[in-house]
């Protein structure tokens, strides 16, 4: 196959893993003020859309982890970043499916090392880079966001007390809007930026551009538009976990969860760590949820999570490694990868019809909780 059309095959397969991402990581910035009432469905995604593209202008850092860093960009070929891409796109798929949290990054990253080691070997993977730019923070960050969601949630409730509750409870809701906001900025710093690092990487390995160069504007801008498409669309299986299914959230809570959040990835993002945006929301909506009540998280629920985490990686890795070690035989495996791939990727969406998950039953649910509220006032 001709290497050009191999790299525009590349450059498509990665918009469209950052569309998956896009939908599957809109639970994290908006879960919890469409779960509060603060947003309607509808508007948080929009302006989690426009947020997204705008954070994606704002850094390159990741992109240039991703593209220089994760692998060894003279020992694989675009064939085997498309046999990684195929893997993420798997994994996002299949979880958002099951309405699972999981990493969108930690997919892609497990795809592409499992890709590579196949069908490059060992040496084409940096280690001490994936420990340090991707193992450390999957590990520390979300931690750190439970953490100070947690203080920032009891700090926050012994001040409502003193407060009007109809005027705390408005004001945390606006603050919400403020704070759901800054988490989509802060999400389109991160994860569009993993997309533009793996157009880049693929345009390396293809003699497209030198070693060490950063992604062009073209890639900023389509990587940034692909993620904002995918995310006004909604993950709305993925937001009934994230604002349902771990705690039940109230605006102060919300409030504290997203701020967390939002501080931890844009630090993370400034130092080039390329961390999992839902790791870090999970771990905030978690903490707020300890600070409000040391009862009020659902284990199981977290349980299943955590199992999805730990998953991800090896899961993605697998998938990865077949596709990638198929795509670099020549012209029938990439064509063989890109048909089972999209037939695969077909039939989890017929799947995902039969049981719809809408904005109107979250909707529903909201109501429902803000009357169990009334009641029990």
């Amino acid at each position: 196959m001709d290497p050009a059309l191999v790299v525009i095959i590349v450059v498509v397969t990665a918009l469209i893993f950052d569309f998956t991402n896009g939908f599957h990581d809109t639970a994290n910035a908006m879960a919890t003020s469409i779960a509060t009432g603060a947003l309607k469905p509808r508007t948080a995604v929009a302006l989690s859309a426009v947020l997204n593209l705008v954070g994606a202008f704002l850094s390159v850092e990741v992109a240039k982890t991703i593209s220089g860093g994760i692998v060894d960009d003279a020992q694989i070929t675009p064939a085997v970043i498309f046999g990684g891409l195929v893997g993420a796109i798997m994994w996002n798929l299949v979880t958002w499916y099951v309405g699972l949290p999981s990493s969108s990054s930690h997919a892609l990253f497990g795809g592409l090392i499992g890709a590579a080691w196949v069908a490059s070997g060992v040496d084409s993977i940096h280690f001490a880079k994936v420990v340090d730019k991707v193992l450390v923070p999957a590990i520390v960050a979300p931690l750190v966001a439970g953490l100070v969601a947690a203080v920032a949630t009891i700090i926050v409730y012994r001040l409502k007390r003193a407060a009007d509750p109809r005027v705390s409870h408005t004001g945390f809701k606006v603050g919400q809007v403020a704070s759901a906001s800054l988490v989509s900025l802060a999400h389109g710093t991160n994860d569009a930026q993993k997309t533009m690092g793996i157009i880049t990487l693929a345009l390396i390995t293809s003699g497209s551009l030198a070693p060490g160069s950063g992604p062009p504007t073209w890639v900023i801008v389509s990587a940034g538009l692909a993620i904002a498409l995918g995310t006004y669309l909604g993950g709305w299986r993925i937001t009934h976990t994230l604002g349902r299914g771990l705690t039940t959230i109230e605006p102060a809570q919300g409030f504290a969860a997203q701020t967390s959040t939002a501080t931890a990835i844009l630090a993370s993002s400034h130092l080039g760590f390329a961390l999992s945006t839902t790791h870090v929301a999970s771990g905030g909506i978690m903490g707020s949820g300890l600070g409000r009540d040391r009862h009020g998280v659902r284990w199981g629920t977290m349980g299943k999570m955590a199992a999805g985490w730990l998953l991800t990686l090896p899961a993605a890795g697998i998938v990865g490694a077949i596709a990638g070690k198929w795509a670099s035989t020549g012209t029938s495996g990439v064509i063989g990868v890109a048909v089972i791939g999209a037939a695969v990727s077909i039939g989890i969406w017929i799947l995902s019809r039969r049981e719809p998950v809408k904005p109107e039953h979250i909707v529903d649910e909201v109501a429902a909780q803000a009357e169990l509220h009334k009641v029990a006032a």
